[in-house]
């Protein structure tokens, strides 16, 4: 006789009747035979492991349910819009500048029609893809020639690899730098080909170093913009325009790296200063990188920007292929740098600048109208109030330079304080559109500054379950 655990398991219909239910047959219509047939088989795995523990019957709906919850997980987007409320204005690992909608309207173009990618519509022929961005980016720095690849470290990479390779380049010491994700610019250098010669200190560097520095192996000089830090107190560093006469004068070009890079100067918008191509290139800069996605607020890129002859020497590296970017990349990158052109409603109509721009009473009148939606989402679990902080520019620009905001603090009195404030952090990463804010001093912040889907954002509140955050 049959144990009630075996007989359960055999009263299971196998992977084929299943496949027959008229609700097994409507997720086929819906995700695909392949994948409908991988769910089902995996729960009726584990409803076999289950009943060989115990005898519980099979339940039809159940396992449909079942297959229904597990294909919903499956299915769904790995990258999911969040709401950024970290303070940080351009968040690496939240993507950096978001698009305007002129630029995703040309990326929908762009991917849904055949276009002119490498194609001279004048001449009938092979065109050159750097050709839809290369005139607006020499309008707008003031360079001969420009090209774009898929990163400012490929930029760097491949105007080393191109003008330096088993040559010298001297840098000083206070300029090597370590970005995100342990990128280091030694690192590149010596990937790209180039020697790196370290000059002067981590806190002074003199034109003599440089000069001191100069061999018949010497390929360029190179500056590098510390965007990601700030060495303050007993310092020295050599001016573009004074670097940029000792390299022309040994027949030398100088190389910038700007990091993060902008097209306009930030002080007309009411931020700090932060180095322009335009300003390298007048200062004698031959060529000068930096990037497309940070305080451009572009898409993803390495802009490379300078002499036509050494960026012409440049594009023929057979690098640059491996390096070139789509024409998404580029249908967006041009839509962005078209805004430039106006300057007078650049600050409304790029998010970066916008974010950037919005003033604190502003901030401080929508926490106001927030607030009783946020504590009423609480359910008396919590408390929240309206706080002071400091937003940043994020991604290595202006490190030093905090701009005052206002957000909404969350917290749980108690001994667990902090532990708490981790809790309510989770609830809101689980909230339909995630929330992401920051824990400071035992609470979850919400700082409002790039907050502009308000209603969306107070809809789905309902939504917060901070279960049994008190117990």
């Amino acid at each position: 006789m049959l144990n009630p655990a075996t007989s359960a398991r055999r009263a299971i219909p196998s992977l084929d009747r299943l496949l027959q239910l008229d609700a097994v047959a409507g997720l086929v219509a819906r995700y695909g035979r392949p994948l409908v047939t991988e769910t089902a088989r995996a729960e009726l795995s584990a409803l076999r492991a289950a009943f060989a523990r115990s005898d519980i019957a099979f339940d039809e709906s159940g396992f449909v349910r079942a297959c229904v919850a597990r294909l919903a997980r499956e299915t769904q987007p790995s990258l999911k819009p969040v709401f950024n409320l970290t303070g940080t204005v351009l968040h690496t690992n939240l993507g950096r500048a978001l698009m305007p909608q002129e630029a995703a309207d040309a990326v929908a173009r762009a991917m849904t029609r055949p276009v002119n990618l490498e194609f001279d519509l004048d001449g009938g022929d092979r065109g050159e893809r750097d050709q839809h961005i290369e005139r607006q980016l020499v309008r707008l720095t003031g360079a001969e020639a420009a090209l774009v690849v898929n990163n400012n470290a490929a930029a760097v990479y491949l105007t080393l690899n191109t003008l330096a390779l088993k040559k010298e380049v001297p840098v000083s010491r206070g300029e090597l730098i370590e970005i995100g994700g342990a990128f280091r610019i030694p690192d590149i250098m010596a990937r790209s080909g180039a020697k790196l010669v370290e000059i002067g200190t981590t806190n002074r560097t003199h034109l003599k170093d440089y000069a001191g520095a100069i061999s018949p192996r010497t390929a360029a000089l190179m500056k590098v913009h510390t965007s990601n830090y700030a060495i303050q107190g007993f310092t020295a560093a050599v001016s573009e325009s004074k670097l940029a006469e000792l390299a022309h004068k040994h027949d030398l070009p100088l190389i910038t790296d700007l990091g993060s890079g902008m097209l306009v100067n930030l002080e007309e918008y009411g931020l700090p200063h932060e180095p322009t191509p335009r300003e390298a290139l007048a200062a004698g800069a031959d060529v000068v990188t930096f990037s497309g996605d940070k305080l451009l607020g572009g898409p993803q890129a390495g802009l490379i920007v300078g002499s036509a002859a050494l960026i012409e020497r440049i594009r023929k590296n057979p690098m640059k292929r491996a390096l070139r970017v789509d024409k998404m990349t580029l249908a967006a990158l041009e839509a962005v740098l078209r805004l430039y052109a106006d300057p007078e409603r650049l600050a409304q109509r790029l998010p970066t600048l916008r974010f950037l721009g919005r003033k604190p009473g502003e901030i401080e009148t929508q926490a106001r109208r927030l607030l009783p939606a946020v504590q009423a989402a609480l359910h008396g679990k919590a408390v929240a109030e309206i706080v002071h902080v400091k937003s940043q520019i994020g991604s290595g620009s202006l490190p030093v330079d905090l701009i005052a905001s206002h957000a909404i603090a969350v917290a749980a009195p108690g001994k667990r304080r902090s532990t708490l404030a981790a809790e309510i952090s989770a609830a809101f990463r689980a909230l339909p559109v995630p929330v992401i804010g920051r824990i400071n001093d035992g609470a979850f912040i919400m700082d409002l500054r790039c907050l502009e889907h308000e209603q969306e954002f107070v809809e789905q509140l309902k939504h917060l379950d901070l279960g049994d955050i008190n117990a």
